[in-house]
């Protein structure tokens, strides 16, 4: 009985939540941390379950951005340091989730979600690569962007972007102090993984840590952060609602 009423209460203030957003960002990306602690905080052992429940939470948030129009999500599955600090029991849990999500559920037919990768797939064993270039193909024509960052790391991700626009000038002939005198922003963006892709208006994460830890440190300059208290797999439509009116009301009031 008071679970019900709780869930009553919920979409109600959901409901006037949502009445309240004067606008919603075109992109949002999302540090979905906590999954281990939150297993632990519900008793479980094996930080697999958090990262399962963690992995099927997804397809929830990603209904919550297509019912509000919000057209490109990014998510860090997981880091550089993630995949060679972890225990390998862990990472090969995390990764097979990853593999089978991307094959049972982001793949499927119904999806509205084209999935991009963005990270070094040379570090993901060949199931993992082969299951994210499958599901890139199977979704290339949908209208919406899910970019997956895994084997992520922000500062490599700009340092190989600036090797890119050095080999490509090098092969057009160009020389080190031509390309000096024209060098840009611009130059960046186009080598990036996410080149092509609007910069995300927010950036949540959850579980209460207060950091970026290196997930989209170039596009992000100008992003609205927001950092709420809950682990990933317990994140409410409510907190994400409020993430999404925190950031309208910040970008109102600038």
């Amino acid at each position: 009985m008071i679970m019900s009423l709780r869930r009553v209460l919920e979409r109600v203030y959901a409901h006037r939540l949502r009445r309240s957003l004067t606008s919603v960002p075109r992109h949002v990306a999302i540090v979905t941390d906590g999954n281990r602690r939150w297993a632990r905080q519900m008793g479980y052992a094996d930080a697999s379950t958090g990262h399962r429940h963690g992995a099927e939470h997804l397809d929830r948030v990603l209904g919550w951005c297509g019912e509000l129009g919000i057209e490109c999500v990014t998510v860090y599955a997981a880091s550089v340091d993630n995949l060679r600090k972890r225990g390998a029991g862990e990472v090969d849990g995390l990764l097979r989730l990853i593999e089978d999500a991307c094959r049972e559920r982001l793949a499927r037919p119904s999806s509205p979600w084209r999935v991009r990768v963005a990270g070094r797939v040379d570090v993901l064993p060949d199931s993992t690569r082969l299951a994210l270039k499958e599901a890139e193909a199977a979704t290339a024509d949908r209208p919406w962007t899910l970019t997956v960052a895994i084997g992520y790391d922000g500062r490599g991700e700009v340092v190989e972007a600036v090797r890119r626009r050095l080999v490509a000038a090098a092969a057009s002939g160009a020389s080190a102090s031509a390309l000096a005198t024209t060098f840009s922003p611009e130059d960046i963006d186009l080598h990036l993984y996410t080149s092509g892709l609007p910069n995300p208006d927010l950036v949540i994460r959850t579980s209460g840590e207060r950091r970026m830890s290196g997930f989209l440190l170039w596009q992000s300059a100008f992003s609205e952060l927001y950092f709420c208290d809950v682990y990933w797999p317990g994140f409410r439509k409510i907190d994400f609602l409020r993430a999404l009116r925190a950031c309208a009301v910040r970008r109102d009031t600038a």
